[in-house]
């Protein structure tokens, strides 16, 4: 083994590290600040691994797009849903947790199914290059224009539904009079008169 493929090795092992830790982190915290901002540590790190298969571009993107964008969109989201409301215990609610245990549980298998079944031989085909761009564009707008426009459509319902939650209720312009307080009101200050001389006098 030479010296450039154990850095890749301990760096792919870092990054997956990081990778793995981070989405836990995303998963169990129960302050979802906190767990948006380890999901921008597990966007950071799979940029990591885009750059070990020398895809600088995809990087990029997923650092612009992802971090940039996606991520600070689910912050704003969440800084602007600060609604103090108590909630009340659902009822039957470990038919839920069940449920997303097995949605959880389907989908790991579904991965490790693909995981295990993919042969990871080292492709004979020449890079593309300074052509990757190129290429990307072409699959992106081609093969995979539907999961793209599905994407955007996504990230759309996303957007109006955390307009729709951050909503406030009507406030009327005019309340009560009973209920206007002198809390946040400040004593006047008494007013000084300036005379043609300069000299001040008070009311």
């Amino acid at each position: 083994m030479t010296l450039a493929e154990g850095v890749q090795l301990v760096s792919f092992g870092l990054l997956a590290i990081m990778v793995i830790g981070t989405a836990l982190g995303v998963v169990l915290l129960p302050n979802i600040v906190y767990s948006a901002f380890l999901l921008g540590g597990v966007f950071i790190s799979i940029a990591g691994l885009y750059v070990l298969l020398n895809a600088g571009f995809v990087a990029a993107a997923q650092i612009l797009i992802y971090v940039g964008a996606v991520n600070i969109l689910i912050l704003f989201g969440i800084m602007l849903v600060n609604k103090n409301q108590p909630f009340s215990p659902v009822r039957r609610g470990w038919i839920r947790l069940l449920a997303t245990g097995g949605v959880c549980l389907g989908l790991f298998a579904l991965l490790a199914t693909v995981v295990f079944g993919t042969s990871w031989q080292i492709s004979s085909a020449v890079p593309a290059g300074d052509q990757a761009t190129v290429l990307i564009g072409i699959h992106l707008f081609t093969d995979f224009l539907l999961p793209f426009e599905l994407a955007s459509i996504l990230l759309l319902m996303a957007m109006i539904g955390a307009i729709v939650l951050a909503r406030r209720e009507f406030i009327p312009d005019e309340t009560p009079a009973d209920a206007v307080s002198d809390a946040l009101t400040l004593p006047e200050r008494p007013r000084e008169l300036v005379s043609a001389t300069g000299e001040t006098t008070e009311d």
